[in-house]
């Protein structure tokens, strides 16, 4: 197979490899994400069929003896306030920490803006058709002794009649709040020149893990399915996205040929020295 027939056109690779003006930036990432919502939104699943496919999970986890979200979800309520405070941070974190992080990634490091931003969009786009194909209830919904502590502590009810009507329930895996906190933590981590940003970017996907599963939205199966989407869509932003190792070589032709034009010229000036003397 010819895998450069698989390259997106160089037209739509030029304009999705660049960073844009930021307002054209923040519109097109606010558009993206209200249709998105509105997709996701629309599913018509049935809590019966979501929960069916979340005994699949369960039983998957407890096959690998890996099914501790209830004592994970119980060692947080013993902490007095805590719920509380986990309960803000699942909302607070995915959308306020995320937006932070682009918009700081848009003013420090904007050459690596366009890569990690078509990252985002890829897995976001693949994490929809999944919650379309495969609705699975998260744990607060799936009748396993859960607590909803989003709506108990933030007072937040994501199942609402008000949210149910942009906001899917059953839209658990894969897990983008996990996702996306991987996709800022490792970009964090790598682009950073602070070492206390680093080592907070480091620490970020496993602090958002354990919101997700404490606040019973999220079983440990939803994150690994989220990192998974994630690589998945890290291999589409480097098919689509051109990078500057691209034009590498043409680069490299076009200086060896000045470089020769210049000796050339040197050598013949050098020759009519020469001989007018």
């Amino acid at each position: 197979m010819n895998v450069a027939a698989l390259r997106p056109h160089s037209s739509l690779r030029a304009l999705v490899s660049s960073p844009h003006r930021g307002l054209v930036e923040g519109a097109t990432l606010v558009a993206l994400y209200g249709v998105y919502e509105l997709i996701r939104g629309g599913g018509s699943a049935t809590l019966a069929a979501a929960r069916s496919h979340t005994e699949k999970i369960v039983d998957l986890e407890r096959h690998f003896h890996v099914f501790g979200e209830r004592g994970l979800q119980h060692a947080a309520h013993a902490v007095p306030a805590l719920p509380s405070v986990l309960g803000v941070a699942y909302m607070a974190l995915h959308f306020g920490g995320t937006i932070g992080f682009l918009v700081w990634l848009y003013r420090r490091h904007r050459d690596r803006f366009a890569f990690v931003r078509n990252t985002l969009i890829a897995s976001t786009a693949i994490g929809l058709a999944i919650y379309v194909l495969y609705p699975a209830a998260p744990p607060r919904l799936a009748g396993l002794g859960f607590v909803d502590t989003v709506t108990n502590g933030a007072h937040l009810n994501l199942s609402s009649n008000v949210l149910g009507s942009v906001y899917n329930p059953y839209a658990a895996v894969p897990s983008l709040h996990f996702g996306y906190a991987l996709i800022v933590g490792v970009s964090l981590a790598a682009y950073a020149r602070r070492r206390a940003v680093r080592i907070a970017g480091a620490l970020y996907p496993a602090v958002m893990l354990i919101v997700i599963v404490a606040t019973g939205n999220h079983f440990f199966f939803d994150a690994a399915a989220g990192a998974i989407v994630v690589g998945i869509g890290y291999l589409v932003a480097r098919l689509v996205t051109k990078r500057e190792a691209d034009d590498g070589p043409t680069v490299v032709a076009s200086s060896a040929a000045r470089f020769e034009e210049r000796r050339r010229a040197h050598e013949d000036e050098a020759q009519e020295l020469h001989i007018a003397a």
